[in-house]
């Protein structure tokens, strides 16, 4: 299972989208689309920039970085929705964190109802928690048809992308690209799973970065 195009708009809406470093609600220094130096997908240190494509590069490392080790924890078959909820949550929490959770060993143990419920423990700080009852609202649904999905509770419109309504990408950000915030050379054609994409990922991320 993989995160569904609205799992992921949900987690970007819960996330924002920054090209230059800052510092997140409890003083972690966070760029992209809440990338941060514990992703292991790059160091983040203050006046870090990036370009557009190199974020979402990044980002699409960092939900497959995230998406695995939900799969691997959940040892039951779940609703999309919940699956993408779980990811949200591992992306805000950590792995680890995620697979020693009473969402976890409450969906393992088939009450779904109360894992959902399980996800409102992780209430702290205090800003997270219409993040939080967002996750829940989303893995409450047994399917996105016909149904909102709010990245926050009391936000004031849903977000966008439906399942099934977006296309495969048919383009990926040259992965080669300096990180250098110049504008980057125009997309190349290749498959979003083409073999070799994340060790040049990796190489892409291992180069010089601007800061100021």
């Amino acid at each position: 299972m993989d995160v569904s195009p609205i799992g992921r708009a949900a987690l970007e809406g819960r996330e924002g989208t920054r090209l230059t470093a800052y510092k997140d609600s409890v003083g972690v220094w966070t760029i992209g689309t809440g990338i941060t130096t514990a992703s292991g997908l790059i160091k983040v240190v203050p006046g870090l920039t990036i370009t557009p494509l190199q974020s979402d590069a990044l980002f699409a490392a960092a939900l497959e970085k995230y998406a695995a080790p939900v799969r691997a924890a959940l040892a039951k078959p779940v609703p999309q929705p919940f699956f993408d909820a779980c990811v949200s949550l591992a992306y805000n929490i950590g792995p680890v964190g995620f697979a020693h959770s009473t969402v976890v060993r409450r969906a393992n143990a088939g009450d779904l109802a109360g894992a959902v419920e399980a996800f409102l423990m992780w209430n702290k700080p205090a800003a997270i928690i219409s993040r939080r009852q967002g996750e829940h609202d989303q893995a409450a649904l047994s399917s996105y048809a016909g149904a909102k999905v709010y990245a926050r509770r009391g936000d004031r419109a849903p977000v966008k992308a439906m399942a099934g309504t977006l296309p495969a990408p048919t383009t990926a950000p040259d992965p080669l690209a300096p990180m250098t915030g110049a504008a980057p050379p125009a997309a190349t054609p290749v498959p979003s799973a083409e073999p070799g994409f994340w060790a040049r990922l990796h190489a892409l991320l291992s180069r010089k970065t601007k800061v100021a």
